[in-house]
């Protein structure tokens, strides 16, 4: 199979792992909130960021490029989708995936299919459109905030849809460091010259939504804006902030009744 999504990571997964590495602060929040499950669904499991290395998971990734990318210490990713899991009801103490619904063919779909075997709790790690407005990239390229507001399904659809069966949903943001080693968009909040590197815009899927000449046009202004001064009194701020929360959340759905 190639992708189950809207892009196709035997184009742009190549090399993916090498600009996205888990980070371990963001790794230990995912971690924390799947609690004391031994047997975990990672669904869209990609090259196997943010797995835990001291449990059972179970690896979905419908994308052959990603799945080459596994590490050996992982358990071999299994070809499926999110729409159609091939595991028995309850099968899953928890569930988690990580930056995955937007590729879903069908989320509702997806969604209740990770109802239907997870007998804990479920962790997704999403962008909220609404927020995706905060950042700064946003005002050179209104077209990637466009591309990513249609692309990320609204809070309250995933919060709907995942507070059925005795479950309750809680929304985290998630506070992105400095010196995050995962590098979708926000990552680079402090670091803006990274923009400037193909490589780092090949490994955000959004940007495969954007024309090239309008990649050409956003990276030829900020180059122009960090050269000259620009950027830095704009947005200079960014530099020096430790963290910033930006679109970036964990939904966690608990089971509160049998």
């Amino acid at each position: 199979m190639t992708s189950a999504g809207d892009v196709d990571y035997s184009v742009i997964g190549v090399g993916y792992t090498n600009l996205r590495q888990p980070d371990p602060r963001i790794a230990a929040m995912i971690h924390a909130a799947l609690g004391d499950a031994r047997t975990i669904l990672n669904i869209g499991a990609g090259a196997g960021s943010y797995e835990p290395l001291d449990r059972e998971v179970i690896a979905i990734e419908p994308s052959e490029a990603m799945r080459a990318q596994r590490p050996s210490h992982l358990s071999k990713a299994i070809d499926a989708r999110a729409e159609e899991l091939p595991l028995a009801d309850q099968s899953v103490d928890a569930s988690m995936g990580i930056i995955t619904v937007h590729q879903w063919q069908d989320l509702h779909r997806g969604l209740r299919e990770l109802l239907r075997v997870t007998r804990g709790t479920i962790v997704l790690m999403v962008f909220e459109p609404a927020a995706a407005k905060t950042f700064w990239l946003g005002d050179y390229c209104p077209e990637l905030a466009a591309v990513e507001a249609r692309r990320d399904p609204p809070m309250h659809v995933l919060c709907d849809a995942l507070s059925v069966g005795g479950r309750r949903v809680e929304v985290r943001p998630v506070a992105v460091p400095i010196d995050c080693t995962d590098g979708f968009s926000e990552a680079y909040y402090a670091r803006p010259e990274r923009f400037l590197d193909p490589a780092v815009i090949r490994s955000q899927s959004s940007w495969a939504f954007v024309a090239q000449d309008v990649r050409e046009r956003v990276q030829r202004e900020l180059a122009a804006d960090l050269q000259s001064g620009v950027w830095d009194t704009k947005y200079g701020q960014y530099r020096t902030m430790p963290t910033f929360i930006g679109a970036l959340r964990l939904v966690i759905s608990t089971r509160i009744h049998p």
